[in-house]
């Protein structure tokens, strides 16, 4: 029998689709309040797990239960927004602003996920970003006793996804989350669950008790795998040297997991590499010399200087808009600066991963593109034949010959970034490489990163990965240059929430100038009311803000527009598909400025 505290109940479920079994005999419970993290490799039954949860599937063999009247919120990767709707309908059921506003909790959500939305854009305009934003709204502005999360830090920067941990793990809601993001599955779960080879293996705590559970039980076991083994021996030894908090909860023999990792080195020997580097780079990589950098309406550099040298591994946060993929170009020389100049060293071979998959052919198939690059390579572990390569980042039998076409988005991504990783490249410049790759996979990459002796510049909104990769942390804070933080991620978001604070500061100053002089102008004798009132002219300067804010992200988006034409200019079918988006943002840079005018004349009258 089910527990009383439990809301969902898994009694024995099998579930296989053709000849291959994603569940077998697998009995689970999720209870009231718990906060459970689901891990695996992509295809091995992750989504599948979730939608037999919430009822969209049905097993094959077993039992499932739920509680009576169970409230149940589900964000899937793909949202279910309604084009003809608005943000304010399809988030806040046409609410009104003093509605919404008057509570805190609905306020916190609206102003943190919507920031720059109107909310009374049509939801067909949105980019698919805001549209994942504007989803996620929706669901925690609801009531439920369960949420059934697929990755919920897709399209969030370091800092959203900083709240939304914060803000579920305040919630009463028992939560089941996928996602790769491991910071936030350490923030926000108090269990694991790992799906593979048909099994779910449970673990207490979040991401880093899993790892240390984990090495545990194939201790215990005497696991024969050496390569999976050390893979985890390492990313014991990168925990280790995080906070103590990360190991204070499990409940199991933490000494035992520790001595497993006794005589295990350092993730990486960063002065070891930085000597290969030198040897392979010479002293001069990538040089930054009083760069402006203006993208439309936007000065994104201004007299930024900045010097990159052989084995330096540095992260670059900011928050959406701030111009970190705009950064990448210009280091790779695909922007050219508006003022000053960067400088390449003779000896780099540099390769810029971006967030479009779209460069692949289609009809070529896996394993003999890969092997027309480069047919052994050399790592750390030494020389490593293409098809061994493939297999570790996941491509096994039928996948070997596939047609890149059929591969799946993770696929196709894992795929790119294989590709480039074999040119062997002494520059690397990654754009959120871990977009659709599982936990298995980061841990390959992040291996095969350890023992790479070259210069890396990464921009992740991934905050475990890049502190796990990266040696350095720098960010675009709006004042025009590259600032360097020595305390990394957590120093950013301290400064995030300062000037956040100085700018309501400054408002609630604003505001009680103007409700001042209102009132100071009608104690006059004589003295003609304001022009317009006080309420409404603060309303007018705010939407002229607002306003300004999105036409400089359209001015942004315009650019890049304008240098993917010239790059796609031979490809009639994507020139039509830019055409189009740069038509979408010209109608909404149409309306924005037409809003921000009528709003300029309540302060003209």
């Amino acid at each position: 029998m089910a527990s009383a505290a439990n809301l969902v109940n898994l009694e024995r479920v099998s579930k296989s689709y053709g000849v291959r079994v994603l569940l077998d005999d697998v009995s689970l419970g999720v209870g009231q309040g718990e906060r459970i993290g689901v891990v695996g490799r992509n295809g091995d039954g992750k989504t599948t797990l979730l939608r037999l949860v919430l009822g969209l599937e049905e097993p094959d063999t077993g039992r499932i239960s739920r509680a009576r009247g169970l409230l149940v919120g589900h964000l899937q990767q793909r949202d279910a927004l309604a084009d003809t709707h608005t943000v304010r309908e399809a988030v806040l059921a046409n609410r009104s602003d003093h509605e919404w506003a008057a509570d805190p909790r609905t306020r916190e959500v609206v102003e943190v996920l919507l920031a720059g939305v109107s909310l009374d854009r049509a939801v067909q305009g949105l980019s698919g970003g805001e549209r994942r934003r504007c989803s996620l709204a929706a669901l925690l502005l609801g009531h439920h006793d369960l949420l059934v999360l697929d990755e919920p830090t897709n399209h969030l920067d370091v800092e959203a996804v900083a709240w939304l941990a914060d803000h579920l793990a305040k919630r009463p809601s028992a939560l089941l989350v996928v996602t790769h993001d491991r910071w936030f599955l350490d923030a926000v779960c108090q269990q694991t669950w790992e799906v593979h080879d048909g099994t779910v293996d449970t673990y207490e705590g979040g991401y880093a008790a899993f790892v240390l559970a984990k090495a545990e039980r194939q201790r215990q076991a005497a696991a024969s795998e050496v390569r999976r083994q050390n893979l985890v021996r390492k990313e014991l030894a990168w925990l280790r040297r995080g906070p103590p908090a990360r190991t204070s909860k499990p409940k199991f023999r933490i000494d035992a997991a520790n001595a497993l990792i006794e005589d295990v080195p350092p993730p990486r020997d960063r002065l070891e590499l930085q000597r290969f580097a030198a040897q392979r780079l010479g002293k001069d990589v990538l040089d930054v010399e009083d760069v402006d950098l203006v993208r439309g309406e936007r000065t994104l550099l201004s007299h930024a200087t900045w010097r990159l040298g052989p084995g330096d591994r540095v992260g670059i946060v900011g928050v959406n808009g701030a111009g970190k993929t705009s950064v990448l170009g210009l280091l790779s020389g695909e922007l050219a600066p508006s003022a000053g100049r960067v400088r390449q060293g003779r000896t780099v071979a540099l390769q810029h991963l971006t967030q479009h998959v779209d460069d692949l052919d289609p009809e070529a198939r896996v394993l003999p593109t890969i092997e027309s690059i480069r047919r052994v390579t050399r790592t750390a572990d030494g020389e490593i034949s293409a098809s061994s390569m493939l297999e570790r980042f996941g491509f096994t039998g039928d996948r070997l010959t596939a047609r890149v076409g059929d591969l799946s988005g993770g696929e196709r991504r894992r795929f790119q970034l294989l590709r480039l990783l074999l040119t062997e490249p002494n520059v690397l410049l990654l754009d959120e490489p871990t977009n659709d790759l599982d936990i298995e996979t980061l841990n390959v990459l992040e291996d095969f990163l350890d023992g790479w002796p070259g210069t890396l510049v990464v921009v992740s909104h991934d905050r475990y990965f890049l502190e796990r990769v990266t040696d350095e942390v720098r960010a675009l804070l709006g004042d025009g240059q590259v600032s360097m933080l020595p305390r990394g991620v957590e120093q950013y978001l301290e400064h995030r929430a300062e000037a956040l604070r100085r700018e309501d500061e400054a408002l609630r100053v604003q505001q009680a100038a103007d409700t001042a002089a209102a009132a100071d102008a009608a104690s006059l004798p004589g003295a003609a009311r304001p022009r317009a009132g006080s309420a409404q002219e603060r309303a007018a300067r705010k939407t002229i803000a607002r306003i300004d804010r999105q036409l400089a992200r359209i001015a942004e988006q315009q650019a890049e527009l304008d240098t993917l034409l010239a790059t796609h200019a031979d490809d009639y079918e994507r020139l039509a598909e830019l055409s189009a988006s740069l038509g979408d943002l010209a109608a909404d840079r149409d309306r924005l400025e037409s809003e921000w005018l009528e709003a300029a004349e309540l302060l003209d009258d």
